[in-house]
This record gives structure tokens, C-alpha cells and sequence, in this order.
């Protein structure tokens, strides 16, 4: 172990800001545990699972919700590092642009292409319902989305860091106001003459809110006094919005519920982002004094070096325990009603579980972030194919 932390801290270039790096993974490693702690399973009586929340039956646990939800941070710290990138880049913005979103696209397309053949594996060679699948598939797609909304705002950075240098951080403003026009629209007076498809119009302001933040940050046009606006003026957004206006306190969906805060991100969704946007900002000297230690920075490092693979197969892990368990009835924390005490103390007493399963998996699923330059184009082709017939049966297309 003191040989694997010499060599990672002899690895590390000088100039490497490590309480961004630290910022990352802390952000990234909550999504599996969000996903973990917050997502339950039932037991129908064909033997096939649906998913289920603690949420539903423990409506004062959505506070865990708010420090869970961290998306806002990972958009911030992406801003700040793709403006860094961009602007050291050495080549064309194309090129520059195709490489990152390459690095984005590899293991999704990897993680579709293993459930593609997993899947008829499950159902004709184990028998697993069909109910079961959708439910599974459903879980693994529910993550992407965020790649697919990280992509473009990826694809933006050239506009966003022309805005960052006009604007600062008030470039963000602009987008937080889109998502206040609509959240009115869809949940104010006129709500009922809306169209439902309008709340897809904050998809894209509501995520790229927190990454503008991170390119004028990149920039550096976020300053001490901005931090500190953002997270007293985020905090008091996000406690009017709840105490007044009546916003979910969920940050994350709740089955049976009719509103939602994440799907797409709801006007309370930016105020956490800016709250936490401020305080990582505030915060960024102290961690990054802190990970100048080997034993801390170590962690960080394996983790932003496996991104992807946590974002796209934390599920399949959990899927890995929950499978498997179904053949066998309901099994405390795994397989049953999370309405208890005792699910979420068996459900805590799971995570370890689960985070092994990730780790095997991520021993061999790692090598879908490295370029496939070994991968012919007969193979990417196929990889394509598969993964385009899982996406169709995992959103119920087909």
C-alpha cells in the first residue's frame, strides 16, 4: 500500500489542482450511494421485481435527498475543468471536442452492448420475468441520462467560456431565469392549459446552470464574494421555495408521487446547485491542503480514473445482489417493501456488498474508458447495434 501511494503521488504533476479532482469523485461517488440507499425493490407474484422506494413509506428522509444530490457539483467542477482543457488545447476546438466526448461515449455504449446480451441470457437461460428486465434496464438507463445532458453542455464550452469572459458569473443568471419561467408556467396558475412536454425545455438550463458557474469559475471570474452570494442566495431560494411554494422536498423521484424535482430539474434543483457551487468554491483551498496528504489524495485518484465506470455500472452491481436474491422470496434490505426501520438498517448493512460487486465489475468493464484501438470497425459496428436494441427495450419502445 505505501508503494501504490508513493507512486501515485510521484505521478502527479505539480500543477494538478487536487480539491477539484476531490471535489469530483466526492460528488461521483454519491450517486451510487443515492442509488444504493434510496432504491428499493418489491416482489410481485410471478417473482419479478419493481423498483420501490424508502422515500414513499419515510417522507422525512428526504433531507438525505439534498447532501446525495450532488450532480450540481459534478456540472461545476466539469465547467471548470473543460474551460481549463479548452483553453490549453492544442489542436482544433473540433478535435479538442471530439476527444472528450469519445471518452464520454465509449462506456455506454459498452455498459447497452453487456445488457444487450444480458438480457436474453437472464430471461431464457434463467428464467428471470420479463418485468424484471424492464425493471433492470430501466435502472441501468436511469444514470445516462446525465452523459447524454453532459455531452452537450460539453459541446457548448466554447460559448460558455465566451460568456464566462463577458459576463462572469453572472452568465449563469440567465439560464436559472429560464427555469423559473417554465417551473411557473407548470405549476402556477395556468398550469392546467400547459402542455406536459414543456418541462422538457429545463432539461438543459437546469444542468448546464451549474456548468456555466464551473467555466467562469475556469475563467476566473468566481471570486470569494460571488461564492459566498451563491450560497446564501441558493440556501435562501431553496428554503422559500420549499417552505412557501410548496416544491417536493425530494431531490430525487418518488414513486406514486405527481411532482418531481429531478426529472426534469425543477427551479429547487438550481438553488441546491448554487448553494453547493458557493460552498465548494468557499471550501477549495482547505481540501485541497488536506489532499496534499497521500493516504487522502490516493482514493481521489482511482476514482476520477474510473468515472465512467462508476456512473454507468454502480446499478448493475446492485442488479448483481438483487437478481439473483428474487429466485429466493424477499430478503431483508434486498427484496421486499423498504417501509421498515429494519430495511433501511438491512439496506446500510447491503452497501458494502454492493460496492464489492462494483469493484469486480469494474476490474474488467475499466477497460470500455480506454480508447478500443484494438476493436476493429466489424466490432464497433456490433457494439453499436446491441446497444441501440438495449436502448429501445429499456425505454419501452419496443
Amino acid at each position: 500500500m505505501s508503494g501504490l501511494l508513493t507512486r501515485i503521488e510521484s505521478a502527479t504533476p505539480a500543477h494538478r489542482d487536487r480539491a477539484v479532482d476531490g471535489l469530483r469523485a466526492l460528488a461521483l461517488l454519491a450517486v451510487p450511494t443515492g442509488h444504493w440507499l434510496l432504491g428499493g425493490f418489491t416482489l410481485s407474484a410471478d417473482g419479478a421485481l419493481h423498483n420501490a422506494s424508502p422515500l414513499s413509506a419515510f417522507a422525512d428522509l428526504s433531507p438525505v435527498s439534498w447532501v446525495l444530490q450532488t450532480l450540481g457539483i459534478f456540472f461545476l467542477v466539469g465547467g471548470y475543468a473543460s474551460a481549463l482543457s479548452y483553453r490549453r488545447r492544442a489542436g482544433s476546438t473540433r478535435a479538442w471536442l471530439g476527444g472528450r466526448l469519445a471518452r464520454l461515449g465509449r462506456p455506454v455504449l459498452g455498459v447497452c452492448a453487456v445488457w444487450a446480451v444480458l438480457l436474453p441470457v437472464l430471461h431464457h437461460g434463467l428464467g428471470a420475468p420479463v418485468d424484471t428486465l424492464r425493471t433492470a434496464s430501466t435502472l441501468v438507463v436511469q444514470p445516462l441520462w446525465f452523459v447524454g445532458v453532459y455531452a452537450v453542455a460539453t459541446a457548448l464550452t466554447p460559448l460558455c467560456v465566451r460568456a464566462a469572459r463577458r459576463l462572469g458569473c453572472w452568465a449563469a443568471a440567465p439560464l436559472l431565469g429560464s427555469v423559473a419561467v417554465v417551473d411557473f408556467l407548470r405549476y402556477g396558475p395556468y398550469a392546467d392549459s400547459v402542455p406536459g412536454w414543456l418541462s422538457l425545455v429545463n432539461v438543459l438550463p437546469g444542468w448546464l446552470f451549474a456548468y456555466q458557474l464551473g467555466a467562469s469559475w475556469g475563467e476566473g471570474r468566481v471570486g470569494r464574494r460571488h461564492a459566498w452570494g451563491l450560497l446564501v442566495g441558493g440556501a435562501a431560494l431553496f428554503a422559500t421555495l420549499l417552505l412557501v411554494f410548496g416544491y417536493p422536498a425530494s431531490m430525487v423521484g418518488v414513486p406514486g408521487e405527481a411532482r418531481t424535482n429531478s426529472h426534469p430539474p425543477s427551479l429547487l434543483v438550481l438553488a441546491l446547485a448554487a448553494a453547493q457551487s458557493g460552498a465548494a468554491v468557499l471550501l477549495r483551498e482547505r481540501l485541497g491542503r488536506l489532499l496534499v496528504r497521500p493516504v487522502l489524495w490516493a482514493p481521489v485518484v482511482v476514482v476520477n480514473l474510473s468515472a465512467m465506470t462508476v456512473l454507468c455500472w454502480h446499478q448493475t452491481a446492485m442488479l448483481a445482489a438483487a437478481v439473483p436474491a428474487s429466485y429466493a422470496g424477499e430478503v431483508a434490505g434486498l427484496v421486499g417493501a423498504p417501509d421498515s426501520v429494519g430495511w433501511i438498517l438491512a439496506r446500510l448493512a447491503w452497501l458494502p456488498v454492493f460496492a464489492g460487486a462494483l469493484l469486480v465489475i469494474g476490474r474488467y468493464a475499466r477497460a470500455f474508458e480506454s480508447p478500443w484501438t484494438g476493436t476493429g470497425p466489424a466490432r464497433r459496428a456490433l457494439a453499436g447495434l446491441l446497444a441501440a436494441g438495449f436502448a429501445v427495450f429499456a425505454l419501452g419502445l419496443g
